[in-house]
């Protein structure tokens, strides 16, 4: 069997020469070696491909980056909602309240803006000292 048929017959009538010789023609698989300029053509069109998937990675990694820049507020946002919502309150940090002994129960409470009362403790010692308001106002007297 020769490795080579009708190398003498120039390539564009080869394939008609070999059809009208052959036994049958049928479609099967086949491994192809490359030659040398084939090999050296995949080498360069992969090296073109491997500089533009480089260059859409950079640009995906910097949409990537913008993306994360956009989110991270909102993710915020939103861990502080869901806190909130799961609590059923939140914290309110350095507000003006109003304080009030309250001598008889020995408590001191504390009543934001709105009126609510949001905290109450025991008095402390230094506390205990009662103002001539506090006196006027148990007792009833309008001084």
């Amino acid at each position: 069997m020769d490795k080579f048929l009708g190398q003498d017959i120039p390539e564009q009538e080869r394939w008609q020469f070999l059809q009208d010789n052959a036994d049958a023609v049928e479609k099967i698989g086949y491994t192809h070696r490359f030659t040398p300029e084939e090999l050296a053509q995949k080498k360069e069109t992969l090296a073109e491909v491997s500089i533009t998937i480089n260059d859409v990675e950079m640009e995906k990694k910097e949409a990537m980056e913008s993306f994360k820049e956009r989110l991270k507020p909102l993710n915020e946002e939103k861990q502080e909602l869901l806190d909130h919502i799961k609590r059923g309150s939140e914290f309110v940090a350095n507000e003006e309240c109003a304080k009030f002994l309250y001598h008889k129960e020995k408590m001191a409470g504390f009543y934001n803006k709105l009126g609510e009362l949001v905290y109450s403790r025991p008095i402390m010692p230094q506390e205990m000292q009662k103002t001539i308001f506090s006196i006027n106002s148990k007792t009833g007297t309008d001084e």
